[in-house]
């Protein structure tokens, strides 16, 4: 072999050798797509990604963040969440999409959108059921709600639990609601669900379905007379600069679904499938006793800012709403007959 011939050997053996360093040094790396994963001294460590519709002082949050912390404790450190609040993902039709693809590993969605995919998660939506959020919390652990997560497979979903934003109420810019009448042709902003459009057809108001990122300016602009939403939302999305009449109603109670990838769960071993759900329970219990107590400074915090507050004095005139709604639903969904029948136990 000639001179020149040895040196481009020694050259294209060099920019080899280098390639695969460089390969080395970037093994694992975090993928744009799902879960990442690094290898170091200690193994191999995973970040999730974790999308949700609220912002950083709600309490769904607040409980991502705590699963992040158990996590990492229960995966003594190799495993941690990446958290996109806000919609900052997109819209919930865009991650439920990028759920079943993998490339989002978790969702807490909101049920009133998975209600318009899943027939039977409008059991929660059946008006004047749950006095409190504690009754409703309480449903977490019914044959029924386990039924409604088991469904989520065939959505390429994990369905892993249920969290609580707290009861609904109505936020009105001008009077309070004590019967159906005061309802009557008002434009309520309502989350787009069956259930929940059913329930306001039902009242004789206008609901209208809308994204969270308008409803501010469009009671600012009146656009809509006022909106059918839990305490910890109203305090957060500061909705009550722009409408100061609240009627506590406890009309509907309000759950996210906790989903993950059902490709990204998959690929997990055994073990790791145990910690991230043990994780996810123990956050989701430590999320529930947290928005149980924020019911209660939601509200103080509220009067404090000038809120007019009233309670709904007599729910018994809206028996009669109330039975349409659950003989219609009852009859489409025996998981649904199945959990009204389990809350009267």
């Amino acid at each position: 072999m000639g001179y020149t011939q040895k040196v481009k050997v020694l050259v294209k053996t060099s920019l080899v050798v280098s390639a695969m360093l460089a390969l080395a040094a970037c093994g694992g790396g975090a993928s744009s797509d799902g879960a990442s994963s690094d290898q170091s001294k200690n193994g191999e460590t995973t970040s999730f990604k974790i999308s949700h519709v609220t912002q950083e002082s709600h309490v769904w949050h607040k409980t991502v963040e705590k699963f992040g912390e158990e996590l990492e404790t229960l995966s003594d450190g190799k495993m941690s969440v990446e958290i996109f609040p806000g919609s900052q993902l997109g819209l919930e039709k865009d991650m439920v999409q990028q759920l079943e693809t993998g490339s989002l590993d978790f969702g807490f969605l909101t049920n009133a959108y998975m209600s318009t995919r899943q027939d039977s998660l409008n059991a929660w939506f059946m008006p004047f059921t749950f006095e409190n959020l504690k009754e409703a919390a309480a449903m977490r652990e019914s044959d029924a709600a386990k039924q409604m997560l088991e469904e989520l497979d065939s959505q390429g979903l994990v369905g892993l639990d249920f969290m609580f934003a707290g009861n609904r109420h109505v936020l009105l810019k001008d009077g309070a609601v004590q019967s159906p009448d005061h309802l009557k042709g008002k434009k309520i902003r309502i989350i787009g669900s069956p259930a929940m459009q059913d329930f306001w057809q039902e009242v004789d108001a206008g609901p209208t379905a809308m994204p969270l990122s308008e409803v501010y300016t469009s009671l600012q602009t009146g656009v809509i007379d006022g909106i059918d939403i839990d305490l910890d939302a109203l305090v957060t999305e500061k909705y009550y600069e722009n409408a100061e009449n609240l009627t506590l109603t406890n009309h509907m109670t309000f759950p996210t679904v906790v989903v993950m990838s059902k490709q990204v769960y998959e690929g997990l071993s055994e073990e790791d499938r145990k910690i991230v759900k043990e994780a996810m329970t123990n956050a989701v219990n430590w999320g529930v006793e947290e928005a149980i107590a924020r019911e209660e400074k939601n509200l103080e915090e509220l009067k404090k800012l000038g809120v007019k507050v009233e309670e709904l004095k007599d729910p018994s005139l809206f028996d009669s709403t109330k039975k349409t709604i659950t003989d219609k639903y009852e009859g489409e969904s025996e998981v649904i007959k199945s959990f009204l029948e389990e809350v009267q136990k």
